[in-house]
């Protein structure tokens, strides 16, 4: 993954593009078509390697995954109970989703299971699911006390729980909604904001009982999951870089198709327009169950705004690349109530703000976001990726802006979520 990218500075972008598809709707089409019984046939999979992680650890508990032409997935499903105990630890590589959807499932299964990944991933986080799953009754052991990888569990008998999380996450109420499929009665997670809500759609498409509320969800456990046709739109997280890089290129337009727009995942939209981005919506269409549109995306004079509250969880993904746009609006940007950017693939914060530095952006970093002065003239520089994908990704928006050629060192973790960055960054530029 130590690849090396310099990028310049861009004559206005132009073209119509799509992206790949969406990285949350592709773990959880492996996880429910797994679970669910019969074929779930997957169109638009996105073969990076955090959804390849999530593959192979299904193929390891025994469910048969075949890829078609044209990359199409074929799953065939045996059903909540028909997942077999691994042979040897499953690997989650650099992805968090799948290591803490997948403690959700393991701990309901009758089998001994060992997750962990990458050097980066035994770095992040656990306790926040393991806590709530030690409660429904699972068995999970790990290092610092269950806080981080590798985990062990002995799955069995779970009970169902009425829980309250202090974070808004999609990844903590997924965990629990998933352990909650193998418990009689009823799961309830209860959130501060509403967190993405891929794995409710989708538990429904695949025909859950599942009742979302004001400030929460509840599922019933037990429930009988049929194999379905799931077309996965493109990843609005991916589709984020081109639209901040259409806003900041003097006389750019570009039109990104099928974008998911999920509205717990389109704070990004909500934040570029709030800032004074010129972004229609076009073609809104439901499609397999999620909100998808055409993004036409014009280059505009960008401002300083405040971020804050419930929108944060809508746009958490995508603060690095929405912090380029807020250093190349004019007047100040505040961020706040985003201290989750500090326990993702790095600290995000601390890894924006050292090396958009760096480029000559006048960022200050707080406990639970940044504040950033618009309108600095960016330069070339050597910057630093830290393995995490969208740092990487951010950097090189940066510098379509910045006056003379930016170096960005570890640029192979792009194929974490988005292998053809890269080509479609050229293939756009005049």
């Amino acid at each position: 993954m130590s690849e090396t990218r310099i990028v310049t500075s861009s004559a206005p972008l132009r073209g119509e593009m799509t992206v790949p598809g969406d990285k949350s709707i592709s773990h959880r089409s492996i996880m429910l078509g797994s679970l669910a019984l019969g074929t779930t046939v997957v169109r638009g999979f996105l073969h990076g390697e955090d959804n390849h992680s999530t593959l192979r650890a299904f193929r390891a508990m025994g469910i048969e995954i075949s890829e078609e032409k044209d990359g199409v997935i074929c799953i065939a499903g045996k059903g909540l109970n028909g997942l077999q105990e691994p042979g040897d630890v499953l690997d989650c590589g650099n992805s968090g989703t799948t290591i803490r959807l997948m403690s959700g499932l393991l701990a309901g299964q009758k089998f001994f299971s060992v997750v962990t990944g990458d050097r980066y991933l035994r770095k992040r986080p656990m306790k926040r699911v393991v806590t709530p799953l030690t409660q429904m009754g699972a068995r999970i052991w790990g290092r610092g006390g269950g806080d981080l990888a590798p985990l062990a569990f002995q799955g069995g008998e779970l009970k169902p729980i009425d829980y309250t999380s202090p974070i808004a996450s999609a990844q903590v109420k997924s965990a629990i909604l998933l352990a909650g499929l193998s418990c009689d009665g009823e799961t309830t997670v209860r959130e501060p904001h509403l967190s993405r809500d891929h794995s409710e759609r989708m538990l429904a498409y695949f025909g859950a009982d599942i009742r979302p509320f004001a400030g929460g969800v509840s599922l019933l456990g037990r429930p009988r999951l049929e194999g379905r046709e799931v077309v996965v739109p493109g990843d609005i997280s991916s589709a984020a870089f081109f639209m901040v890089a259409a806003l900041i290129v003097p006389g750019s337009e570009l039109l990104i198709r099928n974008v998911g727009v999920n509205p717990t995942r389109s704070g990004i939209i909500d934040i570029l327009r709030a800032m004074g981005g010129n972004i229609e919506l076009l073609d809104e269409r439901t499609v397999s169950g999620e909100p998808v549109a055409d993004l036409l995306v014009r280059a505009s004079s960008l401002h300083g705004i405040e971020i804050g509250g419930a929108v944060v969880p809508r746009a958490i993904d995508e603060f690095p690349v929405i912090s380029v746009a807020a250093a190349c609006a004019s007047g100040q940007t505040i961020i706040r109530d985003a201290r989750e950017l500090r326990v993702k693939e790095t600290d995000r914060i601390a890894a924006m703000v050292t090396e958009m530095s760096k480029l000559g952006a006048i960022l200050e970093a707080t406990p639970d976001g940044m504040i950033i002065a618009g309108g600095a003239q960016l330069h070339g520089a050597a910057v630093e990726s830290f393995g995490d994908h969208r740092i990487a990704m951010s950097c090189a928006i940066a510098a379509l802006q910045a006056g003379s050629a930016v170096t960005i060192y570890d640029t192979g973790c792009t194929a974490t979520s988005f292998p053809n960055f890269w080509d479609l960054l050229e293939s756009v530029r005049q």
